[in-house]
């Protein structure tokens, strides 16, 4: 409960028919293709022509959601695909991504980016993103990457474009897109289908460096100077007082 649930119907050969979800608790048409007709606006209609899918997102998913959906297509007959949707009760809330129901403590499935929030990248080489789903009861059945809000097509005129998937306990997605150029700037989004998504910011660069990032071979950041102008000035020191002892030993002497 409260999180967001994915119903997927794949759609092969469909030439000019059409594809609905309906809701059979009250026999609800939810949507035509990718437009939806409710007002309520958990509801959306996701199209994924590289898969020949056809996504139901109900978003914020409550108790009343549960029930029976069918993917229909408009042939003659009617061809259906049935999907029932079981919303778990949450008895306490223990946390950001901790439940307790029926006294198990479980987490909520979470996908996360590494090295976001924003990853800086050079010109021509290769963007590498790393996207984990972890909490997980069994594996995400597919996992979307976005470029800003447009899914990612592997096939597209660009090429170079490709994801490998490792599914486990921990479910890992790498994107990989060779020779960056400055039009793959941009938000990046991994979204799987039992978690919501997870977002980075990839910047691609001509050659310039931000303020964080600047470690130029041509000369030292002033953080650095800093160090070694320490270090210096601690050599001196140890040298001008070893002089001083030795010269108060001759003294003595």
């Amino acid at each position: 409960m409260g999180q967001s649930a994915f119903l997927s119907c794949r759609v092969r050969n469909l030439g000019n028919k059409t594809v609905s979800w309906i809701r059979h608790r009250d026999i609800h048409i939810l949507s035509v293709g990718r437009n939806t007709y409710t007002s309520d606006q958990r509801f959306q209609a996701i199209h994924h022509p590289e898969y020949d899918e056809w996504t139901l997102v109900i978003k914020w998913a409550q108790l009343r959601d549960a029930g029976m959906y069918e993917c229909q297509i408009s042939t003659q007959p009617v061809l259906s695909y049935f999907v029932n949707l079981n919303v778990v009760e949450d008895n306490n809330y223990a946390g950001d991504d901790h439940h307790t129901y029926k006294n198990k403590i479980f987490q909520v499935p979470t996908a996360s980016i590494i090295g976001g929030p924003d990853l800086y990248v050079d010109k021509g080489s290769t963007i590498n993103l790393t996207c984990t789903i972890r909490y997980s009861p069994e594996p995400p059945q597919y996992i979307h990457w976005y470029h800003h809000d447009e899914v990612i097509s592997y096939n597209s005129v660009r090429g170079g474009i490709s994801v490998i998937t490792e599914k486990g306990e921990v479910t890992t997605s790498y994107l990989l897109i060779q020779n960056a150029d400055l039009s793959d700037t941009g938000n990046y989004s991994c979204c799987p289908s039992n978690a919501d998504g997870a977002s980075v910011k990839v910047h691609v660069l001509n050659g310039e460096r931000p303020a964080a990032m600047q470690t130029g071979s041509a000369g030292l950041s002033n953080s650095s100077m800093n160090i070694v102008a320490l270090m210096l000035l601690c050599w001196i020191y140890s040298e001008v007082l070893e002089r001083v002892q030795l010269n108060s030993c001759h003294h003595i002497r």
